[in-house]
């Protein structure tokens, strides 16, 4: 049997490969150069993650120019370490090198009671004797005799593999988890907001263990089905997301996009540089011709809606929240410097007031295609005031009648238009009877007002709906 050890070197000569997907895993492409001869041999590769799925992994050569198959398939991940060697030698002596004020270094022997080494990452203090006294923790510096046949520095993949003669690159591909990313944009809104702007980032972090240089990066967006392991995945994360747009002078693009099945693929135009525990920003896009759009909402059945049965109870009659939102919204369209699919992720909105920015509310938003738009809520209006009431109800057993009253008022310096909208949730079949103003009907159990209030103006309001069922 021959054994072929492929080091580091091996990994620096090609460039590898990730595919980061926004559920806390990646797909790993790395090439292995192989020396093969005739027969069984071992290859032992040590540049993978400490957080590799063994049962994910393939190891194949694409381009048919190897001969081999694989006979077993090993992963180990218990690289050495300083209480592993000590769980090693355990009931055994070692010297130790002590340091102590006002006296030169010296050395000594102890015996290993307790190494406190836990299998799973978890540490007890060392237990020592030393000229028979019990010691907890390490008297000093350790030296171990030998790393022994058995040990690893890296974590290891290795195959047994039954080959013909020849040489070339094998590809590894495997997923692991500890890789993230997401995008955030930052939008910066002006008082003309014909010419606000939008930028923002990609944001990718390395927590696999290993580091990946010069690596080809993609990131795939969308929700991808996998199946969870109950109880036994100790690696579970969280996430979120980057920005968007094109200025009016020629840049570099930093990532392009494609459509990949039902997904999107995000390509980053650089080679990535991605140490362990490391975070790293890359700009996903900009614009600085955006139109930007906002709406003030009075919806005070917002939690409420029609549940597929009558409902006939009157409830409250007034008290109902007087909040009026704020959402902001925009197309993702080419004429406003987008038209590319946007990944989900947190929008921040920012004032561009007196050539300060000032931080304004912050949101989610979904993945967006192209030509949809986009709109979030960034908090609730200071001088803007809406108030419900139900002036009158009449049930009867087959019907309920009920007369609204909605005020609106502007309490600001400003022209606002505040748009009313009201859930009408006792019944599917539903008829307005009367009404103060004319209404839109956005879906089946909802209807909207449209209130343009000069500065410190009050609208009433006021429509009868009937529910028959």
């Amino acid at each position: 049997m021959k054994f072929t050890l492929l080091l580091l070197i091996g990994l620096a000569q090609a460039q590898p490969s990730l595919t980061i997907y926004n559920q806390n895993f990646a797909v790993v492409r790395q090439q292995v150069p192989l020396e093969l001869e005739a027969g069984e041999t071992t290859v032992s590769f040590d540049g993978v993650t400490s957080m590799l799925e063994p049962d994910s992994v393939v190891f194949r050569d694409p381009s048919g120019a190897l001969d081999f198959q694989i006979l077993e398939q090993n992963y180990r991940n218990d690289p050495v370490s300083q209480s592993l060697l000590l769980h090693h030698f355990e009931g055994k002596e070692i010297p130790f090198l002590i340091n102590e004020p006002n006296t030169e270094p010296y050395e000594e022997f102890g015996e290993i009671i307790r190494s406190g080494y836990v299998r799973g990452g978890g540490q007890q203090t060392p237990i020592i004797k030393i000229n028979d006294q019990i010691r907890f923790g390490l008297p000093g510096q350790p030296f171990f005799p030998s790393l022994g046949d058995d040990s690893i520095l890296r974590p290891t993949l290795s195959w047994t593999l039954n080959s013909a003669a020849g040489s070339g690159n094998a590809e590894l591909s495997y997923l692991s988890k500890g890789f993230q990313w997401k995008s955030d944009y930052n939008l910066v809104i002006t008082e003309d907001t014909e010419q606000s702007s939008i930028n923002g980032w990609i944001t990718l972090t390395n927590n696999s263990g290993t580091k990946f240089e010069n690596a080809e990066v993609q990131l795939l967006a969308g929700d991808v089905n996998r199946v969870r392991n109950h109880g036994m995945d100790p690696f579970a994360a969280e996430m979120d997301m980057a920005s968007v747009g094109r200025a009016k002078m020629v840049r570099e693009e930093t990532v392009t996009q494609k459509e990949l099945d039902s997904y999107h693929l995000y390509s980053v135009a650089r080679p990535v540089t991605l140490r362990d525990k490391e975070t790293k920003q890359v700009q996903f896009v900009e614009s600085a011709k955006l139109k930007a759009t906002k709406e003030f909402v009075y919806e005070p059945l917002r939690n409420q809606r029609f549940w597929g049965r009558p409902n006939a109870n009157q409830g409250q009659i007034d008290g109902f929240p007087k909040d009026v939102s704020i959402y902001w919204n925009f197309a993702n369209t080419e004429e406003n410097g987008l038209g590319i699919p946007l990944p989900a992720g947190k929008i921040r909105l920012y004032r561009d007031e007196d050539k300060k920015l000032e931080f304004l509310g912050e949101n989610t938003i979904d993945h967006t295609p192209q030509k949809e738009d986009v709109e979030f809520y960034t908090g609730n209006a200071f001088d803007l005031v809406g108030e419900r009431k139900i002036l009158s109800f009449k049930k009867s057993e087959k019907s309920v009648t009920e007369k609204i009253e909605i005020k609106l008022r502007n309490r600001s310096k400003k022209q606002a238009t505040i748009y009313a909208h009201e859930n009408l949730i006792r019944w599917s079949a539903w008829n307005v009877l009367a009404k103060s103003e004319e209404f839109q009907k956005l879906d089946a159990h909802t209807i909207r007002f449209t209130a343009d209030l000069a500065p410190d103006e009050e609208r009433v309001i006021t429509y009868t709906v009937k529910y028959n069922w």
